[in-house]
């Protein structure tokens, strides 16, 4: 692309890439207005550097990135997730029978953040070792050290029938 792409390209890559990037927020914080405040603060971002775009198909990437730096920032500021207590966890609505799924969101809402954010990467966004520690701006050990560490968790809250010991163990 020879030039910067349009305002107008910009509002289709937005309603193009916002369901996915609202799932990677949500599933990384575990709230529903928070991952949609993340979402437009990351495109909020994107935008502000979109004059430098030259391929419109490196922007979702660009987009997501931003989004995890920005959650990660959020997860250091001190009392970030005591300013919104609940008693419950909203649960979306689910294909099979919710009594024959575990409840992973609420696993995952008991992880550490950054266990979190590694396990949505590597398991959802289908990143691998490389790009989820250049996404979180870590080493690929620190990666893999939290997704051990964040599976022994998940094995303690949902069983290791659900999440076996060898889960993760080769995938790179």
């Amino acid at each position: 692309m020879a030039r910067p792409p349009s305002d107008d390209e910009f509002t289709e890559f937005v309603v193009a890439s916002w369901p996915s990037l609202y799932r990677t927020a949500y599933l990384l914080l575990g709230d529903r207005e928070l991952a949609e405040d993340l979402v437009q603060t990351a495109l909020a971002k994107t935008y502000a550097s979109w004059g430098r775009v030259r391929e419109l198909d490196a922007a979702r990437g660009y987009a997501r990135t931003t989004l995890v730096n920005t959650a990660s920032s959020w997860f250091r500021k001190r009392g970030w997730r005591a300013e919104h207590p609940t008693e419950t966890i909203e649960t979306g609505s689910y294909e099979v029978d919710p009594t024959l799924r575990p409840d992973l969101t609420a696993a995952l809402a008991r992880l550490a953040p950054r266990q979190r954010a590694v396990v949505v990467l590597r398991y959802y966004e289908d990143l691998s070792v490389a790009e989820t520690a250049r996404a979180l701006q870590c080493s690929e050990g620190t990666v893999k050290s939290q997704t051990s560490d964040a599976f022994a968790h998940l094995r303690g809250l949902l069983g290791e029938a659900v999440i076996p010991l060898d889960t993760g163990a080769s995938r790179d």
